[in-house]
């Protein structure tokens, strides 16, 4: 039976927490967490350190023990990752008996910047993704620190907001995922891809593509990284040429932190809202690459223009790139 504000709900119960100070995140946090454990429920804890031990001393020694503290680095990695790992933990819950999970999460504060784009995505598909799942969730942002673009999206991807002293209000700019996900926004451009690409390809051959990568190379990647960012361009170009409309272009760019790749067709992209985030969604029309690019690269950006589809993949540090689209649009 689910318990607290999400009683009689059916699915993801979806709370922003937006704070403006530690007592106020005390203040939501502790209460739902006490909650979460006298009900019997599993009641996790995602936050960055210096937030899950300022909560950890918050709660009474009988209940911190019974809260599941999980590095919120580890978890928010990258935002298929990230729903691929905690669909799995809800699903071992759920088969143990579970009739309501409880969760506190935030992103690393790196993730609100240059590589906040995919993770709007995320905020948002997570309302369908989890659906299967009786998941009560808040995701906690430092409005002092948090950007008011990022603050935005965060009213419209998240159905309600949970304050102090027990309250949920819901969120007049909520937006449904799948009109949220549809939405045509440019990708900022990394700084590298205004200067001359040092590879220009194109319909490329798959191995063609490859050894252009490694080429461009030069030590800037591990062997690991190296061969998953090759995968994933490779992967990238097959789908442009099977399913996108021709010509296929491959353009790449390096500098000592990172590689670029952007890879352009002149079709309309893929039409499921959801791609790149969930892989049983994609399998049918190609898209299961595009969710393995999500998996393997450090920032993937789709830009679905009138003119054509273009997926950017890049590998390395993303955070070199400046933080906001040219005209400062983030909406639907």
């Amino acid at each position: 039976m689910r318990t607290g504000a999400a009683a009689g709900h059916t699915g993801h119960f979806h709370e922003a927490l937006l704070h403006a100070s530690d007592e106020e995140l005390l203040a939501v946090v502790v209460p739902f967490l006490i909650g979460g454990v006298t009900e019997g429920e599993p009641t996790v804890v995602a936050l960055g350190e210096q937030h899950a031990e300022l909560v950890r001393a918050a709660l009474p020694p009988e209940v911190v023990d019974r809260v599941g503290f999980h590095p919120g680095g580890d978890m928010y990695r990258r935002p298929a990752s990230a729903i691929r790992a905690y669909r799995d933990m809800l699903a071992d819950y759920t088969a143990s008996g579970a009739d309501q999970i409880r969760i506190v999460g935030e992103l690393p504060t790196t993730e609100l910047g240059t590589t906040w784009d995919w993770w709007s995505r995320y905020e948002s598909a997570v309302n369908h993704s989890y659906d299967e799942f009786p998941l009560w969730s808040m995701c906690a942002y430092d409005t002092r620190t948090t950007a008011a673009h990022v603050l935005a999206d965060v009213a419209r991807t998240h159905p309600r907001t949970a304050r102090p002293r027990d309250l949920h209000i819901p969120n007049a700019d909520y937006v449904d995922p799948g009109r949220f996900l549809r939405r045509r926004v440019a990708f900022a451009p990394d700084p590298l891809e205004l200067t001359p690409p040092t590879v220009d390809l194109k319909d490329p051959t798959t191995a063609e593509t490859r050894a252009a990568i490694a080429q461009l190379n030069d030590g800037i990647l591990p062997p690991r990284k190296l061969g998953d960012l090759q995968l994933a361009a490779t992967e990238a170009v097959a789908n442009g040429l099977t399913h996108g409309t021709p010509p296929v272009v491959v353009r790449c760019w390096a500098d000592t932190t990172r590689i670029v790749i952007t890879v352009t067709d002149r079709g309309g992209g893929p039409t499921d809202p959801f791609a790149g985030l969930q892989a049983a969604a994609h399998a049918p029309n190609g898209g299961f690459g595009l969710w393995l690019a999500h998996q393997l690269c450090d920032h993937v950006a789709m830009d679905h223009a009138a003119d054509g589809f273009t997926l950017r993949l890049i590998s390395g540090d993303p955070y070199q790139r400046i933080n906001r689209p040219p005209d400062g649009k983030t909406g639907p």
